[in-house]
């Protein structure tokens, strides 16, 4: 079974939970294109390197979610939180492959892609929304709007960029897939 990336709930709100998110490691590629392209054309390196395509010819167990976010930082205007202007490289995405909690820097493997980059991200306080269905700008879209309203109606203020979550591989049936649209908001 697929490791799940770890969070707490930490409360519910109309359309979206609070959730707090451990400090975590992620495989990351830096891809330009639109939103499916650049997931698509990053998804065979991320998962060359957990295959063995590394260093130390070590496989890392996959996990879940596979993230996407804008690599730039967005603007993002004060009356509509998601509501985002192209910075200066637009469509320029971050794609992640979470690592296994049991990694640490120290002991995951050095990637033979210098394309993908080890980072290990800071906790975090983000608001989320789930859903199932196809992986289109217009389905992720539609939730970050959905999203960024719920949390400005909650009194709750953005503070990065929204990322895309993937769960599932493309060959599940899309009616079955779990996707999510999480949005960091200030402690």
């Amino acid at each position: 079974m697929t490791e799940q990336q770890r969070y707490r709930v930490v409360a519910k709100h109309p359309g979206f939970e609070l959730r707090r998110y451990p400090t975590h490691l992620v495989a990351e590629m830096r891809v330009t294109g639109g939103l499916v392209e650049a997931g698509n054309e990053a998804f065979q390196p991320l998962a060359a390197y957990i295959s063995g395509a590394n260093r130390v010819r070590r496989k890392v167990g996959m996990t879940a979610p596979v993230v996407q976010e804008p690599a730039e930082p967005q603007k993002i205007a004060m009356t509509s939180p998601v509501v985002q202007e192209e910075g200066d490289r637009p469509d320029c995405w971050l794609v992640r492959f979470v690592l296994p909690a049991e990694l640490t820097p120290g002991t995951a493997p050095e990637p033979e892609d210098d394309r993908i980059v080890i980072r290990e991200l800071p906790a975090q306080l983000a608001a989320a929304v789930r859903f199932s269905g196809r992986w289109t700008e217009t389905a992720f879209g539609q939730r970050a709007t959905a999203l960024g309203r719920a949390v400005t109606a909650a009194g709750l203020q953005p503070t990065g960029a929204i990322r895309y979550a993937r769960f599932d591989p493309p060959w599940k049936p899309w009616f079955l897939r779990r996707n999510e649209v999480v949005l960091p908001v200030v402690e």
